[in-house]
């Protein structure tokens, strides 16, 4: 039995404005008095005014190959199965001559971006994509370089960009939650660190078929909703005569928002999730298999209010059998992603959604097993389209091998300024305090790339 009153101690004024913000019951009254009651820190405004509203980061988790897709490098060819004298091409490991690419580049578009004939969907939407050739990273193993990758540090401690950029911004839909991570998740991919827990991502599972089911706990199976609603209503009343004997307390309050999320999420969440509500030509447009639906599913997140949607491809990590290996995987994202695109646009939210393309690291020119590529965080090539980004553009160079960034070059703090800076936060200031000192998300350096910004 679920009592009406619990303690007769009184709450503070701001204690009593948290408690409307910690229950289902004070849910009306709050919307009532300010939003950001309900939300807090979600609700902060920008430094300045964004480009772009919402992020996709489509992560190809392994290290794809730019010399394969979208960095020719005729010189390989010409010096192929040799080690030039006087080029630096080490790797952590023992690897052999230049291994050229058997695949053809064409030049596309109005901007005559060359792209890899293994993306002959990517081609017809290259003036819309800045491709960023200079990427360099610090670390060549794949653990610390997808940790670089996604939280600006090589350990598992820091937050997520994900989660930063929910901690910035926060959600447009009250009912979904600001950060969701699609595909081959894992959880360090979508790690909230020291910011509070309602900034951590929520992975969803795109193996079930039933939207109840991609989100696991989602629904409880023994309490109806009015139940429920009773249930939270009574975690009210005690977390508000919590707050009164001890005062704020950042985590519980990050706890509540949590579940009080999740609850939202039982109605809102099933209608969002059901791809099948796509009309056939959507459907088509993306091609079919999971990651078809994954991209369809971010597009439909965005669409409702999610600041940022992380895809996760796994499976690019080609030691050996790398021509054959590519073609599959290539062929796997190339018209999902294309359709992406499309689909954006079409519907007028390309503008100011940014979508961003790329592995922890790329891969060697030389080979590796006879028929492979080694791990290669010296250079490698990523790209962003949307969002206020200029599209048909080639920002920076790697070596006539494609193995070195030479010219333009863009370190991952440099990337994730960038892609804060478009969302209107100045990333030197999105700061959070922690143990005695004040974290950001690009660590002590990082510099906006405002070649590639629309003005």
């Amino acid at each position: 039995m679920i009592p009406n009153e619990i303690s007769p101690v009184l709450p503070s004024r701001r204690g009593f404005l948290s408690s409307l913000a910690s229950g289902v019951g004070g849910l009306g009254l709050a919307s009532f008095l300010c939003s950001d009651l309900v939300m807090g820190a979600d609700l902060a405004l920008p430094h300045f005014l964004p480009k772009a509203k919402r992020v996709i980061f489509l992560l190809m988790a392994g290290g794809p190959s730019h010399i394969d897709m979208l960095d020719p490098k005729p010189e390989i060819a010409k010096n192929a199965g040799q080690r030039p004298d006087g080029v630096a091409l080490r790797t952590e490991r023992v690897t052999g001559g230049l291994l050229p690419s058997p695949f053809e580049f064409r030049k596309c578009g109005e901007s005559g971006i060359e792209v890899s004939e293994l993306l002959p969907h990517l081609q017809r939407c290259v003036d819309d994509i800045c491709v960023l050739r200079a990427v360099h990273g610090s670390n060549p193993n794949h653990g610390p370089a997808t940790n670089f990758m996604i939280s600006g540090r090589i350990d598992q401690t820091h937050p997520s960009l994900g989660a930063w950029v929910s901690y910035g911004l926060g959600t447009e839909n009250r009912s979904l939650p600001s950060f969701v991570s699609l595909g081959n998740t894992f959880t360090s991919s979508a790690r909230n660190g020291y910011l509070p827990g309602e900034h951590q991502g929520t992975p969803i599972e795109l193996d079930k078929p039933n939207p109840d089911q991609m989100i696991r706990h989602l629904r409880n199976a023994k309490l109806d909703r009015a139940s429920q609603e009773r249930q939270l209503e009574f975690l009210r009343q005690a977390n508000a005569t919590h707050l009164a004997a001890r005062g704020e307390d950042a985590q519980l309050e990050a706890r509540v928002r949590s579940m009080e999320t999740a609850f939202r999420m039982q109605a809102a969440a099933p209608e969002v999730f059901d791809i099948r509500k796509e009309s056939e030509a959507t459907r088509k447009l993306y091609g079919e298999g999971k990651f078809a639906n994954t991209c369809l599913l971010a597009r439909r997140l965005v669409e409702n209010g999610v600041r940022m949607v992380q895809v996760v491809n796994s499976g690019w990590d080609h030691h050996s059998n790398i021509n054959k290996d590519i073609q599959k995987k290539s062929k796997e994202i190339d018209q999902p992603i294309a359709g992406l695109l499309t689909d954006l646009k079409q519907r007028g939210l390309l503008d100011d959604t940014l979508v961003i393309w790329g592995g922890e690291f790329g891969r060697t020119p030389v080979s590796e097993n006879g028929d492979g590529r080694d791990h290669n965080p010296f250079g490698f090539t990523m790209w962003m389209a949307g969002g206020g980004v200029k599209g048909g553009l080639i920002h920076g160079a790697t070596d006539d091998f494609g193995f070195r960034a030479v010219e333009g070059r863009v370190g991952v703090h440099d990337l994730h300024a960038t892609i804060l800076h478009l969302l209107g936060l100045d990333h030197e200031k999105l700061t959070y305090r922690y143990s005695g000192r004040d974290f950001r998300l690009t660590d002590v350096s990082g510099e906006v790339v405002r070649e590639i910004l629309r003005s």
